[in-house]
C-alpha cells in the first residue's frame, strides 16, 4: 500500500475550529481539544491512541491540517524504526511570528464531535458530557 495514502489530510467536521489546548496527554492517550472559545466547552476532540511521537503546542490557534509529506513521514518512521497507522500533520498559530510545524504519530485517531462542557451545571443536557477535570461542587 502507498504510504502517502495511508497518511492523508485528516477532515474534521464543519465547524469553527479556531482555538485549541491539549486536555489530556499520558503514555496511552493524548487529546486535543478544538472550538470557537473554549471558555465554557468545547465541541471537538482528536483522540489519538497510543502517541509515540508528539511536536505540538499545548494551546494553538487556527491549524491547517494537511497530509505529512514524505520526509515527515521518513522522520517519524526512522525514529521509531517502523511505520504506524496514523500520522497527522497541520501548521498552527502558537503565538510566534511564524506558524508552528506539528506532527503527530500515533496507533488510532478517533475524530470526536460532541459538547463537552468545562464548568460544572446540573442541566446538562442530554448527550453532553464534562471535561475531566469538572466536579460536581458536592464531591
Amino acid at each position: 500500500m502507498d504510504v502517502e495514502r495511508r497518511h492523508a489530510e485528516i477532515q474534521l467536521p464543519e465547524g469553527s475550529w479556531w482555538d485549541w489546548q491539549v486536555i489530556a496527554w499520558d503514555c496511552g492517550q493524548l487529546r486535543l481539544a478544538g472550538g470557537h472559545d473554549l471558555t465554557y466547552h468545547h465541541g471537538l476532540e482528536l483522540v489519538f491512541d497510543d502517541p509515540v511521537f508528539v511536536r505540538c503546542p499545548s494551546n494553538f490557534h487556527d491549524p491547517t491540517f494537511r497530509a505529512p509529506s514524505p520526509d515527515e513521514i521518513l522522520q517519524v518512521t526512522r525514529q521509531l524504526r517502523g511505520e504506524l497507522p496514523v500520522v497527522v500533520a497541520f501548521e498552527a498559530d502558537a503565538g510566534g511570528q511564524e506558524p508552528v510545524s506539528c506532527l503527530i504519530a500515533a496507533e488510532r485517531l478517533k475524530i470526536v464531535h460532541e459538547t463537552v462542557l468545562r464548568y460544572w451545571r446540573e442541566d446538562a443536557a442530554p448527550g453532553q458530557r464534562f471535561a475531566p477535570w469538572v466536579r460536581s461542587p458536592v464531591q
